[in-house]
């Protein structure tokens, strides 16, 4: 659907635009606009116009020229976001960053590395991994996700467990604010705590108060060896006793604690690289990471401790293939899901370990009472889950589906859980619960007061409110 606003961009505001960034940067044909519509959900709108910078000053300045005449700006780094968060509901502009992809400097004896937003996840911790670092957020998309979007998402993955999120890793923005003024919080050092932290409080923003131009981010000596081991169990509560049996009873501290259900299992057999057990309802994927000796010792634990919570199969990689394939296993559940059907809707949350049983005991339950079939997976050694409500009628995604996913995000903040610990808010999960009044996802979770200053915030940077508007509770 075309936007409003796209009047607003024409003549003059198109020059200004044009004659400050350079024509060559600014798009406004149909073809290119198109392309910018839509992230990995399904929700589409067509901004107005698309910028894509090269440098600072061209970010500084489109975002002062779209103040001046109130233009939204939709800041997007690879649109793999699941939230709806580089999908410019409102029109007004894309500011695609992806030719801003520079490793600016790579300081192994700092433990630092500064990079551009357009920089690809993957390229980052090849980089590093030459100086023998490593950088531990590991996102399913990390090889087409950009950091840019990671911080914005303060994106987690499969290395969660052990070394923790995004911005566990950030130390130092800059951030072009929506008045064109460019700011830089944090600095290159390990700590620092002069004044307020702003760079915590800018990651996870989802592109709601600036734009990052340049991230400057803590790396960690490489660990010397990874091993991984995948078990397959008859049924869940036997890989969740298997969980509770290595992280509790064992106090072993792996760097990966995978989870999948029998749903996801199905979908995978067909492109699987090794049989799995026709019974199997749940499988484990576990690393480990250290010295060589640690982990050898610590895999032979865990492979014995799954056959002792009766896995009907355990496979340790040997080799670095035959790991990748193991991983190759759970890296492509969300994409085999769709040989199900068309049609899922995509849902993360996060619930304290103790409640992982009970909150999946109330998936299942639901599904079964709205007769939709769910699949989870996810990264359990932390809680958190991937929920994929599938579904064939898209009708169904007005009433059933909306009701399941209330009524389990109902029972995971009453448990002390999160409503997204990894996707953002965005737009899409801001309006999921129920569309139909003024009723906002986030304030399952966040009292009135909160989110009042969370707005009073948002208005001191943004008064105008272009920054990426109607995302989150805005």
């Amino acid at each position: 659907m075309e936007q409003n606003t796209h009047n607003k961009i024409q003549g003059k505001v198109f020059e200004e635009f044009c004659d400050s960034i350079g024509r060559e940067n600014v798009f406004d044909n149909i073809e290119e606009r198109v392309c910018y519509s839509f992230d990995a959900t399904k929700e589409k709108s067509i901004p107005d116009l698309v910028i894509r910078p090269h440098s600072t000053e061209q970010v500084s300045n489109t975002v002062s020229i779209a103040n001046q005449h109130n233009i939204p700006i939709c800041p997007r780094g690879a649109g793999t976001g699941l939230s709806g968060g580089s999908v410019p509901i409102k029109g007004g502009i894309a500011l695609d960053l992806k030719n801003m992809n520079r490793i600016v400097e790579l300081n192994a004896r700092d433990l630092t590395v500064t990079a551009e937003p357009g920089v690809v996840t993957k390229d980052l911790q090849d980089e590093a991994a030459k100086h023998r670092l490593f950088y531990p957020p590991e996102p399913g998309s990390a090889g087409f996700s950009t950091i840019g979007g990671n911080v914005a998402e303060c994106t987690g993955g499969m290395t969660g467990m052990k070394y923790g999120v995004t911005r566990d890793y950030v130390l130092a923005l800059e951030i072009v604010l929506p008045d064109g003024s460019v700011i830089n919080t944090g600095s290159k050092t390990l700590r620092s705590v002069a004044g307020y932290d702003l760079t915590r409080f800018f990651v996870g923003s989802e592109g709601t108060l600036g734009v990052f131009t340049e991230i400057t981010l803590k790396l960690l000596p490489l660990p010397e060896m990874v091993g991984t081991v995948m078990a397959y169990f008859k049924d869940i509560d036997s890989a969740l006793e298997t969980t509770d049996s290595i992280l509790i009873k064992n106090h072993l501290h792996p760097r990966s604690l995978e989870f999948a259900d029998k749903t996801c299992i199905d979908a995978v057999k067909g492109s699987a690289g090794e049989k799995i057990p026709e019974e199997a309802e749940a499988l484990l994927l576990i690393d480990v990471d250290g010295n060589k000796m640690n982990v050898a010792n610590d895999i032979s634990r865990i492979d014995v401790l799954c056959r002792e919570n009766s896995a009907l199969k355990t496979s340790i990689a040997k080799t670095d293939d035959e790991r990748d394939a193991l991983w190759d296993i759970r890296k492509s559940v969300s994409t085999s899901l769709f040989k199900i059907t068309s049609m899922k809707f995509n849902d993360d949350f996060c619930v304290p370990r103790s409640q992982v049983r009970e909150v999946l005991k109330k998936v299942y339950e639901l599904g079964r009472t709205y007769s939709i079939q769910v699949a989870a997976f996810g990264h359990i050694g932390e809680g958190y889950i991937h929920l994929n409500v599938i579904y064939n009628d898209v009708k169904a995604v007005d009433l059933p589906v909306h009701k399941l996913v209330s009524q389990i995000l109902d029972e995971v903040v009453s448990i002390g859980g999160t409503i997204t610990s990894e996707h953002g808010v965005g737009d899409a999960k801001a309006e999921f619960t129920c569309p139909t009044s003024s009723f906002r996802r986030v304030e399952l979770e966040l009292a009135p007061h909160e989110i009042e200053i969370m707005r009073d915030l948002k208005k001191m940077f943004d008064p105008k409110g272009i920054m990426n508007p109607g995302k989150i509770f805005v």
